[in-house]
């Protein structure tokens, strides 16, 4: 028997160890390296904006391939992260699809499918805001000039000489755009023409590549864009801002529950006002770096209603509608945590009123979505509901569970620093995907 228990406690030692061994590999393949941790894009008549989101500021370099068009962006020292979405299909006329994935143990490679001429993008980095580091891809109308000017696709050839058909400019000018005066008043700003991104993609090296040694021969074409020439924060967020669809728009945000009412109570105590109201205050951060306005129903451990604890439920509900109604806001979203009896349940849920509008349910799905890309959890799908909160706002609403604080791993998650900024990160995404 002591025999018998000796062995049992060695191969219990071989087992550790062989798992000790498995699981520190990753540890050491990402030491030093910056994450990504996701790509959000969003489109407009004017440009499509790729930003590449990552943990610090980061190097690149950038290539053209041929046949398909696609432009490369080689993020070096870096790696992808599993929750980060590794393909997006893109609406509009310069890009029609963003390709993510980990090229080799340093570098991660973001490939975007575009018609676009060598004129008519512009690739920068960014540091500064809620993300510490970000790489941004502009296709379509990157100058401050370019407001009516044709794009230079393969099968549209520029005007070389604009002067002698001005007498008849609908002949090559209204077919392929529409001037749009208006959304260039924020472009003026970030567009600066210091880290022009010519240099990097010249046409002549894309003569020499063969869909063969183009992957790796055209990077002697690249060059190395460094962060000594960050555009900062205070030039170029606005412009960001302008093109993810959140600038100009007011936002309410409603953290759950709040004072006397805790409402759902994880399995080690967790909160869940205390959950809602972190990860709304993380979500206001964003937003409003991003140019929205926004609207808090809450800011501290407290009641909404004017009446405090003595409000009813109903006089308590309708004053977070209030908040949204009086401020006459464009979205309405209200932060919540799931719970159920049985600790195993998990996921995320998005919510809109049954007889609301189309917009209602299209924001709690984008909403619901986002959260899942950035926290992984579980999707429980879009549902109709009949939730006070959603059903007496006057703009599109919605109520997401974020996750299930009754269940251990989803509570320890939104109990955490980095589960509160990831949901609140997601959130936002939705928001700007909803405003497209």
């Amino acid at each position: 028997m002591r025999k018998v228990c000796l062995l049992l406690l060695t191969m219990l030692a071989l087992l550790g160890m062989s798992l000790s061994a498995e699981a520190s590999p990753f540890g050491e393949r990402v030491e030093g390296l910056t994450e990504i941790t996701g790509v959000r894009v969003s489109s407009s008549q004017d440009k499509t904006r790729i930003v590449v989101d990552a943990k610090a500021p980061v190097t690149y370099r950038t290539m053209v391939l041929k046949d398909p068009g696609r432009v490369v962006v080689d993020i070096k020292d870096a790696w992808l992260s599993p929750q980060a979405k590794r393909e997006l299909a893109v609406s509009g006329p310069f890009v029609s699809r963003v390709r993510v994935a980990q090229f080799d143990q340093r570098t991660v490679r973001v490939v975007v499918e575009t018609t676009v001429g060598k004129d008519n993008y512009k690739i920068f980095p960014l540091t500064g805001g809620p993300v510490p580091g970000r790489v941004v891809l502009d296709f379509g109308r990157v100058g401050p000039d370019s407001a009516g000017a044709t794009i230079a696709l393969p099968d549209v050839k520029a005007p070389t000489k604009p002067a002698a058909p001005q007498t008849k400019p609908t002949t090559p000018q209204t077919k392929p755009t529409t001037p749009q005066t208006k959304p260039q008043a924020p472009q003026t700003k970030p567009v600066e023409t210091k880290p022009a991104e010519t240099k990097p993609v010249e046409t002549k090296p894309e003569e020499q590549q063969t869909p063969q040694d183009a992957e790796q021969a055209a990077q002697e074409t690249a060059a190395d864009t460094p962060g000594e020439q960050p555009a900062t924060e205070s030039s170029t967020d606005a412009g960001i801002a302008a093109i993810t669809g959140l600038a100009g728009h007011s936002i309410t945000i409603d953290a759950g529950h709040g004072g006397n009412d805790s409402g759902a109570i994880g399995p080690t105590g967790v909160t869940e006002k205390s959950v809602t109201l972190r990860v709304a205050l993380a979500l206001q951060k964003i937003l409003t770096s991003e140019g929205a306005t926004v609207y808090m129903t809450r800011t501290t451990d407290t009641e909404v209603s004017p009446k405090g604890a003595a409000a009813s439920d109903i006089e308590e509900l309708q004053a977070r509608c209030d908040v949204a109604n009086q401020h006459d806001s464009d979205i309405f979203i209200s932060i919540h945590m799931d719970s159920f009896t049985n600790g195993a349940a998990k996921g995320t849920t998005g919510y809109y009123y049954a007889l609301g509008s189309k917009k209602s349910r299209d924001l709690a799905d984008k909403v619901r979505a986002g959260v899942i890309d950035q926290i992984g959890t579980p999707s429980r799908g879009t549902q109709s509901c009949n939730f006070y909160v959603v059903k007496h706002t006057d703009m599109p609403a919605t109520l997401v569970e974020v996750a299930f604080i009754s269940n251990p791993t989803e509570e320890k998650l939104m109990n955490s620093e980095d589960g509160v900024q990831k949901a609140a990160q997601g959130l936002a995404d939705g928001i700007a995907d909803f405003f497209g």
